[in-house]
């Protein structure tokens, strides 16, 4: 099968990601607005009889002084990745960015190598020889993965050294997922372990109300994240980026983004942005107030928000990063044991895969992003 790649409308796009089961939230046209500081692009694969297979949205990053680019594919692009023929699927789209003057570009093809359930992770932690997930055995390996792999190292891709972390990449590699399809909503709750069903328990008996938010409780919602980023020691996003975000994906589709607020005597105590793409739905960004932790509020909206993908229909309820590392000195562990007892299972993906089209340039921005 010969493909044919050109630039294609957003609607052509939109359509064509509304066709799937699912795609990341970082392949919707409306990203590209969410990304203000890069340009964006829709690219359409196209089989011979003129029908689109394939779709990506490249973010294009201007270098200072420069009319050069790095070309960026986050989670994306969404073609066939099993297809024998992926060099024919990724030839073209390098030719097509380096004409439109990309020195490098970026992917991170969404296909899963490994995942290991909540009871593999659990037996992992109190494992003390087993130091990352990977030490772990996996409960389910994706063999075609590994030829992905070879394909693309074959064709000249390389892969960032990943320290293990799994945020060595620009999105998580290993992420934590409850599986929904096929699965009653009872027994997704029985998953849960001990502590999180008294935690959601002692919400709901605290008087813990848990409700969906609108464009204006965004200024509630950065106050609550303002005091996380301060006691997590991470640099928060203006409010402007997500009111952006808001007015972005929403204006896509008007459910693509949702926020919750966990509300405690009339005041909210935690809070959390929601996006939906088909039957995936992504727990995006959480915060908590220092106070008030004894109520569980973070519990409490998690099973909210978890009840509401069900009712969508969704296949998938994304937690999200978390570090690969098993061991409690760890800065990351905290959230993979929180994630953990949700009863859903770890995912490793392929991770992110850098071409350089100008071997220099690539290499002075390795040097400039490592010094940051």
């Amino acid at each position: 099968m010969s493909l044919t790649l050109r630039t294609i409308s957003r609607e052509q796009h939109l359509a064509y990601i509304r066709s799937l089961p699912s795609a990341s939230h970082m392949q919707v046209p409306a990203w590209g607005d969410v990304k203000a500081e890069w340009r964006s692009e829709s690219l359409g694969w196209f089989a011979p009889g003129g029908e689109i297979v394939g779709a990506g949205l490249v973010l294009y990053r201007q270098i200072p002084r420069l009319k050069r680019y790095l070309a960026y594919l986050p989670e994306g692009p969404v073609i066939n990745w099993y297809a024998p023929n992926l060099e024919e699927w990724l030839r073209p789209m390098l030719a097509h960015l380096k004409q439109q003057g990309a020195f490098s570009v970026k992917m991170g093809p969404p296909v899963v190598i490994r995942r290991w359930n909540a009871a593999a992770v659990k037996a992992g932690i109190q494992n003390p020889d087993a130091k990352r997930l990977r030490d772990v055995e996996a409960t389910f390996i994706e063999p075609r993965a590994f030829e992905v792999a070879d394909r693309l190292r074959r064709m000249g891709w390389q892969q960032g050294e990943d320290e293990g972390a799994g945020f060595g990449d620009v999105q998580p590699r290993y992420v934590f997922q409850i599986p929904l399809r096929d699965r009653a909503l009872e027994d997704v709750h029985k998953g849960f372990n001990q502590l999180w069903r008294r935690n959601i328990k002692k919400a709901e008996k605290a008087g813990v109300e848990v409700v969906r938010g609108g464009y204006d409780d965004l200024e509630t919602w950065q106050r609550l994240y303002e005091v996380t980023a301060e006691r997590d020691r991470f640099r928060p996003r203006p409010l402007a980026y997500f009111q952006r975000m808001w007015r972005a994906l929403n204006a896509e589709d008007p459910d693509r983004m949702r926020l919750y607020l966990a509300v405690h005597e009339g005041e909210p105590v935690a809070a959390a942005t929601m996006l939906i793409v088909g039957g995936h739905v992504w727990y995006s960004y959480g915060a908590s107030a220092n106070h008030k932790r004894e109520v569980r509020p973070s519990n409490a909206m998690q099973w909210r928000m978890l009840q509401d993908a069900y009712a969508l229909g969704a296949h998938v309820y994304d937690l999200r990063g978390i570090g690969d590392s098993l061991e409690d000195t760890d800065h990351l562990f905290g959230l993979i044991q929180f994630k953990v007892g949700t009863g859903g299972e770890a995912a490793e993906y392929l991770g992110e895969w850098d071409f350089p089209l100008n071997k220099i340039l690539h290499k002075a921005l390795d040097i400039y992003m490592s010094r940051r």
